[in-house]
């Protein structure tokens, strides 16, 4: 069933669209579900520091094509590349041509993904820790940038690129680096990709493209805590991720509401929570007589005029 309701996304996501599209960018990235009862698989997580669950959400734009529930005590990379496998494929099928590029941050950096990227002809744009060795092919740089700041005062940036390769690859790989000193220090930042330089300079990549993953965590956002994506108060853990795709396809419902029945309107780029509150959340009366059933919404709704624009754009 689990599977079922997931494939709901895709394919929802896939109908979408009138015509194929050029370019795909999926974006990875993991949350937590705080616990506080007894679930099955309950584990504590450090980094959050609390029991949890450690979701796995794949976003391409606005629209949720996976929400993947695991238990925290993992790597936050596990199964990302089993899901982002299934995904290209169903969409390839559809869109043989389509260009898609996987982007994520660096706990996903891991050597399965990215071979598996480049056996597939799939782009990635994915952050990666730094280490002494990339400290160390970045230290003459960050040394100019602090004698500049020294000089003139202000923060200094720098986004440039290498080749590397870490032990563990089985190539070197390009990667960007985004250097800045200001008056709080050193601030590298570095990412690897496979996109080739013709397609596009390091700060294009770096700027346009990979700091746009942070649109993902929004999306995350909206659907945890305005659509209740948080609630796994279930002891089962298969119960839970029941929960966890019903706020996914609540969420899915109001993303296509935006598109389709409010573009236009005042409520176009509002969040879930503000469509549920303002929009939604009608006085009523129900007449209920031997046949049929009347829902008398209140007449002075300030946003009367919303409504029925969203329902006349909703009409069949």
């Amino acid at each position: 069933m689990h599977w079922a309701l997931h494939q709901v996304l895709v394919e929802h996501f896939i109908a979408s669209f009138a015509s194929p599209p050029q370019e795909l960018i999926l974006d990875v990235d993991a949350s937590d579900i705080p616990l506080h009862g007894e679930q099955e698989l309950k584990q504590f997580h450090a980094y959050y520091d609390h029991h949890c669950y450690l979701p796995l959400y794949v976003f391409c734009g606005q629209s949720m094509l996976a929400c993947l529930l695991r238990p925290s005590r993992i790597d936050g990379a596990r199964h990302a590349s089993a899901v982002l496998r299934l995904l290209v494929t169903r969409l390839r099928q559809v869109w043989p041509q389509v260009k898609i590029i996987i982007r994520g941050d660096s706990g996903f950096c891991r050597q399965r993904l990215l071979r598996w990227c480049e056996r597939a002809n799939v782009q990635y744009i994915i952050g990666l820790a730094r280490n002494t060795r990339l400290q160390a092919r970045v230290k003459l740089a960050e040394q100019v940038l602090e004698r500049d700041y020294r000089r003139t005062g202000s923060k200094q940036r720098l986004v440039s690129e290498f080749i590397y390769a870490a032990a563990s690859w089985n190539r070197p790989r390009r990667v960007l680096t985004r250097l800045e000193y200001g008056a709080q220090g050193v601030n590298p930042r570095f990412v690897v990709t496979n996109i080739a330089g013709s397609e596009a300079d390091a700060v294009q990549l770096y700027d346009q493209l990979y700091c746009a993953r942070g649109e993902a965590e929004n999306r995350i956002k909206e659907a945890q805590l305005d659509l209740f994506g948080t609630r796994a108060s279930c002891h089962r853990f298969a119960a839970n991720q029941f929960r966890l795709l019903l706020a996914a396809l609540a969420y899915t419902l109001m993303q296509r509401l935006r598109e389709l029945a409010l573009r236009g309107t005042e409520l176009e780029r509002a969040s879930a929570a503000t469509i549920r509150v303002r929009l939604f959340k009608i006085g009523a009366a129900i007449v209920r007589n031997t046949r049929r059933v009347r829902i008398l919404l209140a007449s002075h709704h300030p946003l009367r005029h919303v409504f029925a624009h969203a329902a006349h754009a909703m009409a069949p």
